[in-house]
């Protein structure tokens, strides 16, 4: 592969002084779990992060496109997140919400300040799978029903709530989970029975919805739940007009709807701040994570008042959840979103992004299908454009081959066959080009 070299960048990384990967990897065999795995066939050791830039412990620089699995959502080290994260660690570290301190307050305010209608209600938790388990639980009190309807290819955690509404056997354990959760078909339409072309494809998906409540279910349901694009399936985008006719049917069923914003949250999909306001819709309850601290264990819940009131009934709690210093860089990060308009920097980028991946499309035959919206991108790969056979190896060495030439990319998808790119939503336009550089010569040698 020939080198391509990176966009500048201002930033000298400190020397690094501390125990080797090798060192630190036999410490990893030993002491942590062998289920934590790791990217690459030779891990690589990040030691430092400024904005949209990563470095290893043998100072090699590279341009993080995965933006920590969706999670740096302004930068890695931004200066007015680390300062606040700062200023606060100086003055109280934890403080539970048993006390009053007006960080948590000052956040919410700002956080329901972006949502529609209602939802200006605030939980806040530590993960995106506790923030799932806590949406299912107040669906399941206000509606006094059981059933949820998730859909196939969704991913919402790790725990055993997120497992259950999980369907991607990739994630599923052997263990008792799913209860009451029943999967209804994935408006998924490069794979799916109705294609891009068919412009009924939104409600001839979302029609599965409805037979899943009269067939699976007592006909009344909980919630329906779904990302607005799906994440870890591989950034699957879902054709017009399906979460519009899929919430019908849940609420005609009793439920609510569920929006999982983890993921499409803060600006990430460009045209509008949260990824359900590009389906024309405004669900019942809202869960997010990742984005929301840059990083940081922070997340949350929010929902109407009514729902939220729910929770009275019984005493709640969690004991980091709403934390002073997590509360102090959420903040600013929605500070720093604001002030910088990220969010238009990924609608033009994204765009740029796009057009750029489906040149790449008409030259390698390993491209199967182009999708996404804004920073959050996806390249499926197969072995056969007419069959759809997934290319797992391919899109595995592609991932191998970024690493090598300075880009760290994701992959997703059942079959580990697309490969996702959502990098902090800082980047340029030169970084931009370098990403569509670096997977022309990385696709082009795979092949």
């Amino acid at each position: 592969m020939k080198n391509i070299p990176l966009p500048p960048c201002a930033h000298t990384p400190a020397p690094y002084t501390g125990p080797s990967a090798g060192q630190v990897l036999a410490q990893r065999r030993e002491f942590l779990n062998p289920g934590i795995i790791t990217y690459y066939k030779h891990p690589i050791m990040i030691v430092q992060g400024k904005m949209q830039w990563l470095w290893d412990d043998a100072g090699k620089r590279y341009l993080d496109a995965l933006g920590g699995i969706v999670t740096v959502s302004v930068g890695h080290c931004h200066p007015h997140v680390v300062a606040a994260a700062h200023q606060q660690n100086e003055l109280l570290q934890h403080a539970t919400t048993l006390y009053l301190h007006p960080n948590i307050g000052e956040f919410a305010e700002k956080l329901a300040s972006t949502l529609p209608g209602d939802l200006k209600v605030c939980y806040f938790v530590n993960s995106g799978s506790e923030a799932n388990d806590l949406a299912l639980l107040m669906a399941r009190l206000y509606t006094g029903n059981y059933d949820v309807i998730a859909l196939r290819n969704a991913y919402h955690g790790g725990n055993a709530a997120g497992m259950g509404l999980t369907a991607n056997s990739n994630w599923k354990f052997n263990v008792p989970h799913s209860f009451g959760v029943h999967h209804a078909q994935t408006p998924y339409s490069y794979r799916g029975v109705f294609g891009y072309d068919d412009p009924d494809a939104g409600r001839k998906y979302a029609d599965d919805v409805k037979q899943v409540i009269d067939y699976a279910t007592s006909g009344k349901i909980a919630a329906f739940i779904a990302e607005s694009m799906q994440g870890v399936g591989g950034f699957v985008e879902f054709p017009a007009g399906y979460l519009q006719h899929a919430y019908g049917h849940a609420r005609a069923a009793g439920g609510v709807c569920i929006a999982d914003e983890v993921q499409t949250g803060f600006g990430r999909t460009g045209t509008n701040f949260w990824g359900f306001q590009n389906h024309g819709v405004v669900p019942d309850i809202v869960t997010m994570a990742k984005g929301i601290g840059n990083g940081a264990p922070l997340a949350a819940v929010v929902t109407t008042p009514k729902i939220a009131a729910m929770l009275t009934q019984k005493t709640h709690f969690n004991t980091f959840g709403g934390n002073p210093v997590v509360c102090a860089i959420g903040t600013a990060v929605l500070d720093v979103i604001a002030r910088e308009k990220t969010q238009q920097n990924c609608l033009e980028l994204g765009r740029h992004l796009l057009a750029g991946l489906n040149k790449l499309k008409e030259k390698h035959a390993l491209i199967g299908d182009v999708r996404g919206q804004g920073l959050m991108v996806g390249l499926e790969f197969v072995k056969d454009r007419q069959t759809k056979e997934p290319a797992k190896e391919a899109c595995q060495q592609v991932v191998e081959n970024c690493r090598e030439l300075g880009l760290l990319v994701g992959k997703g998808g059942l079959w580990g066959q697309t490969i996702r790119m959502a990098p902090p939503m800082n980047i340029t336009k030169a970084d931009a080009d370098f990403i569509l550089a670096v997977l022309d010569e990385a696709i082009g040698a795979a092949a």
